[in-house]
């Protein structure tokens, strides 16, 4: 077939298929749209059809997440210099994190993991909290430290790690906590953990997947207060940065333990002054991840990032008052993006979803937590608007009421 032949049909049977998550009233999955700015990046590093590995092979791309890098790190509050990798989402931004984690522990032990394996190495302790993000556990699977042997700290009603009673830490150790709870929106007690943390030689990593971009609104920041200490962190451009799927991100306070841990030599492959993006992430074919990111920075600057954060917050307010009002139950301090609510008993608040999804005006989806069912709403799009949640409220409201009064 001849590519508009191609084209043509994909249009015709596929788009049909998806859904409309780049809306204003998809409030699924904790996912942002894409920016005009960086949906047209997107576009074009496609048509430049780089690989971004290697600045010889393309030196815009390394530039540009050069330059994204030193913005993200101002942003976000991190501490300036530190490494990182551009890769495909939270979970390979928590994999490579947490591999840094693991070379540093294992190396202080005197064994290199990334030489020598982890057969025969010293016995890593990996803690987490009880309502760590299944997305960690699948990245501590897949580097061998195992998904079921972890130690589960206690949390709190909002998902937050409880500190009173802070196990004591032999031997290597990594603590991971959570920057925005994927349910409540909670965030861990960084200050008291990692202190404990480094206190017996641990490393920290933060699973911030979306929670991290509080740092940039003025009136959340309080919410990543002491963040900034732990070792690694992970996040998700295409969530909060509201940049097209396929752009995580990995930062690593000790560039040195990163690009230990991910490099990678050939006689091929030439070095250069510039970083070369393919000693920080765990590939070396990939595509120019940093363009979009470098265009969504650019086109909303500071004060527009801090803006579309902010809206975000204040729609989710908007939605949990509204619902509150109503007579519905909120289940979590809607301290940032996220609502949980429930209408009722599990079979009912399952009924009303399905009825909104139904009803088109708005998707929401389900979630379990803490043994209760509830709708979950998350604002992440840099197109909704305060309009978009009276619409969908007045819509919810109306399914709920129809769905009660059939019960």
């Amino acid at each position: 077939m001849e590519p508009e032949e191609v084209l043509s049909l994909l249009d015709d049977f596929g788009s049909p298929g998806t859904t409309g998550m780049a809306g204003s009233r998809f409030f699924g999955f904790v996912i942002g749209g894409a920016l005009p700015a960086a949906m047209g990046a997107n576009w074009l590093a496609s048509a430049w059809d780089q690989c971004a590995g290697i600045f010889a092979a393309s030196p815009v791309a390394t530039v540009l997440e050069e330059v994204s890098l030193a913005w993200l790190l101002d942003v976000l509050g991190l501490p300036a210099g530190c490494g990182a990798g551009f890769v495909t989402g939270a979970t390979m931004a928590n994999f490579t994190g947490l591999a840094a984690a693991r070379h540093s522990v294992l190396r202080r032990a005197g064994w290199d993991a990334e030489r020598d394996g982890l057969f025969g190495a010293p016995p890593v302790e990996v803690l987490v909290g009880g309502e760590a993000h299944p997305s960690l556990k699948k990245a501590l699977g897949m580097l061998g430290l195992g998904r079921d042997r972890v130690t589960s700290l206690p949390v709190d009603g909002q998902g937050r790690i409880v500190v009173e009673g802070l196990p004591e830490l032999r031997g290597p150790a990594i603590v991971c906590i959570q920057a925005g709870n994927v349910n409540t929106g909670a965030f861990d007690p960084a200050r008291e953990i990692i202190e404990w943390a480094h206190a017996a030689g641990a490393w920290v990593h933060v699973d911030g997947a979306f929670g991290l971009w509080a740092a940039v609104s003025p009136a959340r920041a309080y919410l990543v207060a002491g963040y900034a200490d732990a070792d690694s962190w992970a996040t998700d451009a295409h969530k909060w940065l509201n940049v097209p799927y396929d752009s995580g991100l990995a930062f690593v306070r000790d560039p040195e333990i990163l690009r230990a841990t991910m490099s990678i030599s050939a006689a091929y492959l030439p070095t250069s002054e510039h970083r070369e993006p393919s000693l920080y992430t765990p590939e070396l074919s990939r595509r120019a991840r940093g363009v979009e990111i470098w265009a969504a920075l650019k086109s909303l600057g500071r004060s527009g990032l801090a803006e579309m954060i902010e809206r975000d917050c204040r729609c989710a307010t908007r939605f949990a008052n509204g619902l509150a009002t109503a007579g519905y139950e909120i289940l979590n301090e809607v301290l940032l993006n996220q609502v949980l609510v429930a209408f009722g008993s599990a079979e009912t608040t399952a009924r009303v979803i399905e009825a909104v999804q139904a009803d088109g005006t708005c998707w929401c989806g389900p979630t379990l937590w803490q043994g209760r069912t509830a709708m979950r709403i998350s604002v992440s799009s840099w197109r909704t608007t305060e309009a978009d949640v009276d619409r969908s409220l007045a819509a919810i409201l109306r399914v709920a009421a129809d769905v009660l009064a059939r019960v």
